[in-house]
Formats: C-alpha cells, sequence, structure tokens
C-alpha cells in the first residue's frame, strides 16, 4: 500500500483520480497480471472513485488485461501502416501457429494473441510489442524464431 499513497501523492489533494493509470498498473502486476473485477473495485475504493470510472478506463486501453494472459503476450499493431506492410497476414499467422485467436490464450498458458492500435512504431511496420520491447520488421519466419524465444526461455 505504501506504493500506492507515493504514487497517489504525486497528485494534489481531491485528484486522486489522477493516479488511476499508474495505480491499475500497478494492480496489474501484483494481482496476476490482469485486472478482474474485485480488484478493480479494490482500486476504486483506494481513489474513493466510482467503481464504474475504473471499468470504463481499464477497458479502453489495451495495455489492461481484463482476463487472464499468456506468460508472452503478443500485441500486434493493426493501423494503417501496419496493415500496408502485412499486419494481417501476420496476425493470421500467429492465430494458425498457435491456433487461437485474437483474444485467445494457448491451451499450456504461454502465449496471448492480442491485436492494438497504433504503437507509434510506423517506419519498423508490421510490428508487434512484447511487454517492454517491440518486435518490428515482422515476417513469418521471425514470428518462428519469437515463439522458439520463448518456448527456450520456459526450459
Amino acid at each position: 500500500m505504501s506504493r500506492v499513497n507515493e504514487i497517489i501523492s504525486r497528485y494534489p489533494d481531491g485528484k486522486q483520480k489522477s493516479a488511476l493509470l499508474p495505480v491499475l498498473h500497478l494492480a496489474q502486476v501484483e494481482f496476476g497480471g490482469w485486472l478482474d473485477v474485485p480488484t478493480m473495485d479494490y482500486v476504486a475504493s483506494i481513489l474513493n472513485i466510482e467503481p464504474i470510472e475504473v471499468y470504463e478506463v481499464a477497458s479502453f486501453y489495451s495495455m489492461y488485461n481484463l482476463k487472464p494472459v499468456g506468460k508472452h503476450v503478443f500485441e500486434v499493431c493493426q493501423t494503417g501502416p501496419c496493415m500496408l506492410r502485412g499486419s494481417d497476414d501476420i496476425i493470421d499467422y500467429i492465430k494458425k501457429k498457435l491456433n487461437i485467436s485474437v483474444g485467445e490464450t494457448t491451451a499450456d498458458g504461454m502465449f496471448t494473441l492480442k491485436t492494438v492500435e497504433c504503437l507509434g512504431a510506423c517506419g519498423y511496420a508490421p510490428m508487434m510489442q512484447m511487454g517492454k520491447t517491440y518486435r518490428e520488421h515482422l515476417t513469418k519466419e521471425k514470428v518462428d524464431a519469437i515463439i522458439e524465444e520463448c518456448r527456450s526461455k520456459m526450459n
């Protein structure tokens, strides 16, 4: 709770709602990588705001997970520049390769596929984000290598 209080203290009195985004990030890390309703309700109570205010924010931003996700989350950009460079083909390839649809997690809990709006790396399209790193100029071969890299980290 001390970390939450430190975050809240960055904002003027009565403006604790401004701490919502960083507190949600912290809650997601602390509560298993995703935000269930009781967790979001807890955040609302800490910030003294209505639960709906938390739900609206958490459901709007793609960086918040509203259901459990795999150890590796592939967030593939699907905006114009990436689409023009083949992101739709990359998304389809990942779906077939991992046998999941967008928004699903593999049966072994290893991979989740998400599509997101612009990640701000249009010059490196098609691209995806994995945690804090970008994977750029994606091809089927690069996707295969990324999947193998992720799997090798498990051994």
